[in-house]
């Protein structure tokens, strides 16, 4: 559990102070230029960016292109990428079923997770709204 210790959590949590700020930035640079109603510009760019730069990152690596050390790939990959957008990690994932030629499950996958966040957005506005009228 030597990854559990020391310098991963804390690259990871580094790497997430990071990205967490970009997505705000980035969200709140995007509004100010197209308006509120198109607030989701932002969110698209994060995901399409994410996208990009966990692919960018896991290819260097996995593929030698580029030696990194350890921390600095969870600190840009897990941290930064994951709190910029988990969009990127379900792009990466989904690429890997395409790789695999696992049309079955890159089929289930895709779009099962389209409809079970969209179905997990409405029951947690549902909640919301029962929980807030009893209060």
């Amino acid at each position: 559990m030597e990854f559990l210790k020391g310098r991963f959590p804390l690259s990871v949590a580094i790497g997430a102070v990071f990205g967490a700020l970009s997505r705000f930035y980035v969200t709140e640079g995007i509004t100010a230029i197209f308006g509120k109603d198109f607030g989701f510009y932002g969110t698209f760019s994060i995901n399409v960016s994410g996208c990009l730069l966990i692919a960018y990152i896991l290819t260097l690596v996995t593929e030698n292109l580029r030696i990194i050390s350890p921390e600095l790939r969870l600190m840009t990959t897990t941290g930064f990428c994951g709190a910029y957008t988990t969009f990127s990690t379900y792009g990466l994932e989904t690429n890997s079923f395409l790789v695999k030629g696992d049309m079955k499950t890159l089929f289930i996958y895709f779009v099962g997770s389209a409809i079970a966040g969209m179905v997990g957005i409405q029951i947690g506005v549902l909640l919301a709204r029962s929980s807030a009228q009893k209060s």
